[in-house]
């Protein structure tokens, strides 16, 4: 049950940002005892894949704060999110399921379930804040990006953190910022229909 928790609040942060919650799983497991991954997602830890998952973050997260830019970074990224979220769901719930030597015997043990689970959490997730920021930014000229971006990837930091200390607080978490969503797409609406001009 933990074990999906944190799967759970990996794939979650993993549709808000791709490369947060892989690269805190390699740091985590490489230098601490916080996490360890199963051997066949061992490559997590691996240098290289750690610096060109930092350097991704890092472009990433540029591109995801400046306007119109950041709506083309989302369309790059709905193909990008699910597979990081498919990941992190597979290793954070300790599956070792990378190494497909025998397809048959694959699909048949069911070790594609956390994969797939992974992919659709973070698919969803990413939809919804992929359909969120045009409207915020066409609502604030542009304003909005920044702040979305940066309570995006301090939330996808948080679902890591909570993941992988405290699972139990993920679904929490997840609700919450559920309900944060929700209020804020219906401030904005309101807003709009304050501001559009009544027939006469």
């Amino acid at each position: 049950m933990l074990e999906a928790l944190t799967g759970l609040g990996l794939a979650s942060a993993a549709g808000l940002n791709a490369y947060i919650p892989m690269l805190a799983m390699g740091l985590l497991s490489r230098f601490t005892d916080l996490l360890a991954v199963p051997p066949g997602w061992a490559w997590l830890e691996n240098e290289w894949v750690m610096v060109i998952l930092g350097v991704l973050l890092v472009i990433d997260m540029v591109a995801d704060k400046i306007p119109a830019v950041d709506s083309i970074n989302d369309i790059v990224q709905t193909v990008v999110r699910p597979a990081s979220g498919g990941i992190v769901f597979g290793s954070g719930s300790a599956s070792e399921t990378v190494a497909v030597t025998d397809p048959e015997s694959f699909v048949s043990s069911g070790q594609w379930v956390p994969i797939v689970t992974g992919v659709v959490i973070a698919l969803l997730v990413h939809l919804a804040k992929a359909a969120i920021r045009p409207i915020a930014n066409a609502a604030t000229f542009g304003l909005a990006a920044p702040v979305l971006s940066t309570i995006e990837d301090g939330a996808s930091i948080m679902l890591v953190i909570l993941a992988i200390v405290v699972p139990v607080l993920v679904v929490l978490a997840i609700v919450a910022l559920v309900w944060l969503t929700v209020v804020y797409v219906r401030r904005r609406r309101r807003r709009a229909a304050a501001m559009s001009p009544r027939p006469a």
